[in-house]
């Protein structure tokens, strides 16, 4: 029996390299090689057992394969096609798949999360969730799942056209939301992070300004950023999920405004949120999870360069060096990091 490598967890922060055959794709299915996986903050999460993993766990969400066999009833795709996947299914008849809301169904199945992701020499997964991909490099295709989450979460936003709007973050996700926010009649773009060569990578791809978060002295980058809002941005954007990020947009928001948490924070954490200013300034706060009925968009926008991912990954790792992949995207010298097994 042919057999491959595979990350594996049986318990929060305890993973290892395992050996185990290779699947068969059942009806309807298919079984991909991996060529190459993204690593996202997320996956930091599931190290540590949150976002609700089922164990045992191969994580991995963000993942390109080529086909090497199908299972039975399967004619789209063919053995050789290179696919995307919607890591997500949808059980379709729950409450909340009844109301199109399907990242919230309660029976979802999500590889890498609660089944087998990519994090492996192969898997499997559903044929209809797969989205060719022949004409994109993998390392521009494997950007594909982050770049529908962003896509979702505009339409969760909505920004009114020439707003004027804050960015916290110049990681992968802050980078696709500059760029499609750039694009998408932004008024002007701020974006505010702590490292100057992510910043001047997304000053390059549409940031009409930069701040340099000085962790250092945090009081004077609150200052500075106070000096640009003056009577306050009209939507602010924590794209990283960090307390002390978080507890700065309300008082950058102007009256009328919108936060809009998109990064995600730990599952402990509490954010002291003022009532009296939401309800006196009538100040909207939002929040985008996952993506939904954006893969094909999400594509269109890697084809048409609309998101430019040139420069975005900065680390490449062998399934073997998996530990020294979660300390890279924990690093903030990493924009990107990616495992090709």
């Amino acid at each position: 029996m042919p057999q491959m490598k595979t990350v594996v967890y049986d318990e929060p922060g305890a993973f290892e390299v395992r050996i185990l055959p290779v699947p068969e794709p059942a009806p309807g299915e298919v079984l991909l090689r991996v060529l190459v996986a993204g690593i996202c903050g997320t996956d930091l999460h599931l190290h540590d057992g949150e976002f609700g993993p089922s164990y045992p766990l191969t994580p991995g969400h963000e993942f390109v394969g080529e086909v090497v066999s199908t299972g039975a009833g399967v004619h789209h795709p063919i053995v050789g096609d290179r696919v995307v996947v919607d890591n997500t299914a949808a059980c379709g008849h729950c409450v909340e798949c009844r109301r199109a809301r399907p990242a919230f169904c309660r029976n979802a199945i999500a590889q890498g999360v609660n089944a087998p992701g990519g994090f492996a020499e192969f898997v499997v997964t559903d044929a209809a969730r797969c989205f060719p991909a022949n004409d994109l490099d993998p390392f521009v295709a494997v950007f594909t799942e982050p770049t529908a989450c962003v896509v979702h979460g505009l339409d969760v936003l909505a920004p009114p056209a020439q707003s004027r709007i804050l960015l916290f973050g110049a990681g992968p996700t802050g980078l696709i939301l500059a760029q499609l926010l750039a694009r998408s009649g932004a008024g002007s773009l701020t974006v505010a992070a702590p490292s100057r060569h992510k910043l001047e990578l997304i000053a390059q791809r549409g940031a009409d300004q930069t701040v340099v978060i000085d962790r250092s002295d945090p009081e004077r980058t609150t200052v500075e950023l106070q000096r640009l809002a003056g009577d306050g941005f009209d939507v602010v954007i924590d794209a990283t999920g960090a307390l002390p990020v978080l507890e700065q947009t309300i008082p950058l928001t102007r009256t009328g405004g919108t936060v809009f948490v998109y990064g995600m924070a730990r599952e402990s954490d509490r954010w002291a949120i003022p009532p009296y200013d939401v309800f006196r300034r009538e100040l909207t706060i939002r929040g985008s999870f996952a993506q939904q009925f954006s893969f094909d968009r999400a594509l269109a926008a890697l084809r048409s360069g609309r998101v430019d991912t040139g420069g975005m990954i900065t680390h490449r790792f062998a399934l073997d060096d998996y530990a020294d992949a979660l300390d890279a995207v924990a690093a903030s010298t990493c924009i990107k990091a990616v495992i090709v097994p």
